[in-house]
């Protein structure tokens, strides 16, 4: 699992956290068509609901600036990929085929606040959605680090196709532990030149939850990102009822 420990923040809030992009960082990963990922967006590929785009919006200028032209990207990319339109706010055009617990069809045509308005602290986001906005209609790459744990191992979690699983029921924290996931998302924008639109990458990443845990320093970071959670951001995550175990397996 590609993913830097560092990244997780402590105490945890809900925030847009963007870098700048180291210089020459790639916003695409190739995707392993004998990996596990692969086979799930075959999946979605086939039943026609990788893509969603409104009616007259052409995205071939924002593929072409993400380098994803040959071919579809759903197969040829570990990212989804997004258009967000600069000017109005809002997304035109979706190629999601592994969402985290949300229907990329529901988001269509809507504008970023409203899109992150079930988010916990959704209003703060909300309000600061213009001014991100205009900085990403500046220019520039950036790139951002979400993470949660979960007790499913699919990497397609969309709520009309795989309803959420149930935690597992294991009193030891070692075996609650050992049933569960952490998911973590590299999150990329960069610029299409002549146009106010910035494509939008995902890149998810999935490992089992003892085996992303390598360092007691890992462990100790995670914990304290954990406990410094708070009930509206717990109940979004769906980790209220799951803290308590990963804590005491986290502090052992």
């Amino acid at each position: 699992m590609d993913f830097d420990f560092r990244h997780i923040a402590v105490p945890f809030r809900m925030q847009p956290g963007l870098q700048r992009m180291a210089p020459g960082a790639a916003h695409l990963t190739p995707l392993d068509r004998r990996s596990a990922l692969y086979a799930e967006k075959q999946q979605v590929h086939r039943a026609g609901q990788a893509r969603w785009c409104l009616p007259g919006f052409d995205p071939a200028p924002a593929l072409a600036a993400a380098g994803a032209v040959d071919g579809p990207p759903e197969l040829a990319f570990e990212e989804d990929l997004a258009v967000l339109d600069t000017a109005s706010g809002t997304i035109p055009w979706l190629c999601v085929c592994v969402p985290s617990h949300w229907a990329p069809e529901d988001k269509l045509g809507k504008s970023l606040a409203a899109i992150h308005g079930p988010v916990a602290d959704g209003a703060a986001l909300g309000a600061a959605m213009p001014a991100l906005t205009r900085l990403l209609a500046d220019g520039g790459h950036w790139e951002r680090f979400v993470w949660t744990i979960t007790p499913s191992g699919r990497y397609d979690q969309h709520p009309r196709r795989h309803p959420r699983l149930p935690w597992p029921d294991a009193p030891d924290p070692a075996e609650f532990a050992a049933r569960c996931f952490l998911r973590a998302e590299r999150q990329t924008f960069l610029p299409v030149p002549g146009r106010q639109q910035v494509v939008f990458t995902i890149r998810v990443m999935l490992q089992p939850l003892a085996q992303a845990v390598q360092s007691p320093q890992q462990a100790a970071r995670l914990h304290d990102s954990l406990a410094s959670m708070t009930p509206e951001v717990l109940q979004y995550k769906n980790l209220s009822g799951a803290r308590a175990a990963l804590l005491a397996w986290l502090a052992a």
